[in-house]
């Protein structure tokens, strides 16, 4: 019993001493996309994959275009904006990761004034913004 106790002392020892490889993940901003902000008249290009009866796959890009409602999460990786814009006088928001591989080009079409960074009383209340020129 004696040996056994030793025996996984030292499968234990020859565990621990292995150093544990740690890989930091470094963020990596795609310069490619504009600054945007809540406020902003945004048109979002996304690749969207769709699957026929027959079963192939199809590729195609899908036009998202609304008002830029609020940015989280900084300028890192995790970063994510919310797009809202109403189709046929229903209220359609979408969130989009600006880094996810699937969007292909975000571009500006208008600048608005705004004094909050998270504009979520344009969701009830239809107010005029001033437009920056």
């Amino acid at each position: 019993m004696n040996n056994n106790m030793a025996e996984e002392k030292k499968t234990k020892d020859v565990k621990e001493e292995k150093p544990k490889k740690v890989e930091k993940v470094e963020e990596k901003i795609d310069p490619t996309y504009p600054d945007v902000q809540a406020g902003t008249l945004v048109r979002v290009h996304q690749e969207i994959t769709d699957i026929t009866p027959k079963g192939e796959t199809k590729k195609r890009i899908q036009i998202f275009e609304g008002m830029v409602i609020q940015r989280k999460h900084g300028k890192g990786v995790t970063a994510t904006i919310t797009v809202r814009k109403e189709s046929s006088k229903i209220g359609v928001e979408k969130i989009f990761p600006l880094h996810l591989p699937t969007i292909k080009k975000i571009e500006v079409v208008k600048k608005f004034r705004t004094r909050r960074s998270k504009i979520a009383f344009i969701r009830t209340k239809h107010k005029k913004l001033k437009e920056i020129k």
